[in-house]
Parts: structure tokens; sequence; C-alpha cells
């Protein structure tokens, strides 16, 4: 297993409204998208982006009629680096989860496959192609216009930390008494924390996974989400490291902003 191995490395906003998409998150986080030119299952797809940033955190493409039958709502899905695709996908169906696309190739890019572990929640297994020249560095943590934070509402929380130990390597590192909410389980590999998971309350609007996206300050970004059109669900919170809240965009993608101050 490669030190890449379980490591989240992009991130994708499947919407109904590419030009709407491109103006709000535009607004609320600052990226700036860019067609390369590669396609997407229908239309286009946009490499979303800071303009002084060389690395690109994720993309964006537009909502199948496939999947909108299948009422997939608009949603953010993250991709997890693996070795092996193919094993992976059948080590997920091993463990009780469900291949929601098969192994396939992104000519140019990588194999993928879409996965649901056992209780639902979906994430893609990624192995990029191999690329000519270095990658540009990891922005550093807390960097304005990445993911800062992963958190998965699960059903019942021990069964999904096993569920990805044994398909991603991730480990239980530390917990948090929620008191009536029960233990928010801090995970990551190698001793380095990645995100944490807490168990789905009832009546919650959202089940599965979420990523924070790094802002500068809260407060001014919670006002860019409401004059957008996006709906602020929860907080402003304080956490450890700073402020945090939950939101909507205006085409109901589920999203949340951290920040080191309001």
């Amino acid at each position: 297993m490669t030190d890449m191995h379980g490591k989240f490395v992009w991130y994708e906003l499947m919407t109904t409204d590419i030009p709407a998409a491109q103006r709000f998150y535009g607004s609320v986080v600052g990226w700036q998208a860019r067609d390369p030119g590669i396609g997407g299952m229908d239309g286009s797809y946009w490499i979303l982006q800071m303009p002084e940033e060389k690395r690109a955190m994720g993309g964006m493409l537009a909502l199948t009629d496939e999947l909108k039958a299948m009422q997939v709502p608009p949603n953010w899905t993250g991709y997890v680096a693996v070795d092996d695709v193919d094993a992976t996908a059948a080590k997920c169906v091993e463990l009780g989860g469900t291949i929601r696309r098969a192994p396939d190739d992104i000519p140019g890019v990588g194999r993928f496959a879409v996965l649901a572990d056992p209780q639902g929640p979906v994430l893609i297994a990624f192995k990029p192609a191999p690329m000519e020249g270095e990658m540009p560095p990891e922005p550093a943590m807390g960097t304005p216009g990445f993911v800062g934070w992963h958190e998965l509402y699960a059903k019942d929380v021990g069964k999904a930390l096993d569920y990805y130990n044994q398909l991603f390597g991730w480990e239980k590192i530390d917990e948090m008494d929620m008191g009536p909410m029960g233990k928010y389980v801090l995970f990551g590999k190698n001793g380095q924390m990645n995100g944490g998971m807490m168990r789905q309350e009832e009546g919650m609007p959202f089940c599965g996974w979420s990523f924070y996206f790094n802002v500068e300050t809260l407060d001014a970004a919670m006002e860019r989400v409401t004059a957008g059109g996006g709906k602020v669900l929860n907080g402003p919170m304080e956490v450890p490291d700073g402020w945090v809240l939950q939101a909507q965009d205006p085409q109901g993608a589920y999203f949340c902003l951290s920040a080191p101050k309001r």
C-alpha cells in the first residue's frame, strides 16, 4: 500500500446549472472555472481553481438525465486515491458496499469507480494516469479555496470506520464526546488526521460525506452565501481551529465552509 492510497485528491460538483454554480462558488469561495477540454459525462467538464494557485482543487459537471431520473440531487463527491481501482471496487462489494459505477478509464486522466459504503454514502476510488513533470506542491493547511476537513455522517460510526479502515487504511486517531450526539471520531492515516465521523441524528437534512472549503473569514462568506441565493443550514459554530458552517447552494448541493476567524 503506497502513501497515496487512502488520500483525498479531488472534489467534484454535479449540478443542474453550471453557469449559476460557477457564479455562486466564484463569489463565495473565490474559484475561477476553466474548461480543460476533456468533456464530461454530459457536456463540458470545468476545473475549479483559485486564481493565484497552480494546483486545482476539483471540478464541476452537469448532473446527467440518468441520475436525475434516479432522483440523485446536485452534490459534491470526493475522490480518494487508491493503488488499484478494480481491487478496491471488489473489496467494497466484499465488505457489503455497492459499485455505483464500474471501474472505467478517463483517457489521459486516470481510472475510477463510484463506490457506496454499506450505509449508502458515496466516494470515488481513483488512480491517476502517469503525468509528465511534477505536480504542484500541496497547499498549506487552511489555504483559502482548498478543502480543510472531511466529515461523514453515518448511522453506525463503528461500522463505517471498520469499512473505511479495510478499504483505505483509515484509522481512529482520537474521539471527542459530543454529549447526546455521541462520539465524534477523528480518523486519518499514519497519525495524520484527515477528518471526522459522527452519528447521523434523526431528521438531519444530510447523510453522507461533506467537505469544508477554506475561506478567510466566515461571516463575510456567510453573507456571500445568502446574497448568492444559497442557504445557511447550521452555524456559524466555533471549533478547535476556528469557525465553520453548513450550507446549501442555490441548486441544492450541500457544502461546508471553514475559516480561522469570523
